[in-house]
């Protein structure tokens, strides 16, 4: 389908590699971006969901890859496989990622290292792979590397949170370093999306994720693809360096407001008793 929001053609003849692009937020974004006009390169480590997601592309503009964006020469691979075939590569979306619940003192050194190489190594060796191969000579293009929010930390993801926090610090210092070749590096920090990612937690944690978000649900895919697609079009050209958070305010504060301890019977945030000042004194009548 044309997309919701954007106008035919937008991205017409932009080049974009998508990594995680087999499902998810991956797959809703590599959509919008093809809907848009775009020739979208989806990657992941199964190839059968990302042929299912080139597939279902707008105008057959999907084409998918297999690559661990963990393996150097994978990502090479990938990176001469675009190249080669469209001569240049617009946009990144490092939307590749992942890790799994446990408490930190649980976390061995091997299962640290291996959501750290996926999520901030991998991400790494993307970034710099089609920066130096593409996007310097090119002089320009635009990456999106996807983080998470809440930023203070998720109890539970101890190796996760640290990877995400340096992406986004990554992304910081390669705005600075390569403004120079008019590369545009964006971290967006995804709250909590209604995914089948979702489908590996306890059904407790489930539940209680869109309860935790003041705006009261979890977020829809196509949220966020929009804002990939938004920054990935000329509106996007003057975002580098930043960190956009999509997450119903999730960053900000925990369940909705009031919450029930701060609220009366109807409802409404309790306020404080403001005393009524005396009236200003009698002026004393001239004798």
């Amino acid at each position: 389908m044309p997309s919701r929001l954007f106008a035919p053609g937008l991205l017409d003849g932009q080049v974009t590699i998508v990594t995680g692009g087999g499902s998810g937020l991956g797959r809703a974004t590599a959509l919008e971006l093809a809907a848009c006009g775009a020739h979208v390169v989806v990657a992941g480590r199964r190839l059968e969901p990302l042929e299912e997601t080139a597939a279902a592309c707008e105008g057959g503009r999907g084409t998918a890859v297999r690559c661990d964006v963990r393996e150097e020469d994978q990502v090479e691979a990938l990176v001469n496989q675009v190249l080669e075939r469209h001569g240049r590569i617009d946009l990144l979306v490092n939307n590749a990622g992942g890790q799994y619940l446990s408490p930190a003192e649980a976390i061995s050194p091997k299962g640290f290292r291996t959501v750290v190489r996926l999520n901030l190594e991998g991400t790494w060796l993307m970034t710099h792979a089609v920066a130096t191969r593409a996007m310097i000579p090119q002089q320009g293009g635009k990456v999106v590397s996807v983080t998470l929010s809440p930023h203070h930390g998720l109890p539970g993801m101890a190796h996760s949170s640290a990877a995400r926090a340096a992406v986004e610090n990554l992304m910081r210092v390669l705005s600075i370093e390569w403004s120079r070749f008019n590369i545009r590096l964006t971290a967006l920090a995804s709250g909590h999306f209604d995914t089948e990612a979702l489908e590996k937690y306890p059904d407790s944690v489930r539940e209680s994720l869109g309860q935790a978000v003041p705006l009261g649900r979890l977020g829809r895919v196509e949220e966020q693809a929009w804002l990939v697609a938004y920054l990935a079009s000329p509106a996007g050209d003057y975002f580098s360096g930043t960190t956009l958070t999509l997450d119903g305010a999730r960053d900000n504060w925990v369940g909705p407001w009031p919450p029930p301890a701060a609220a009366d019977a109807e409802g409404r945030p309790l306020a404080e008793a403001r005393r009524t000042p005396p009236p200003p004194p009698m002026p004393t009548p001239p004798e």
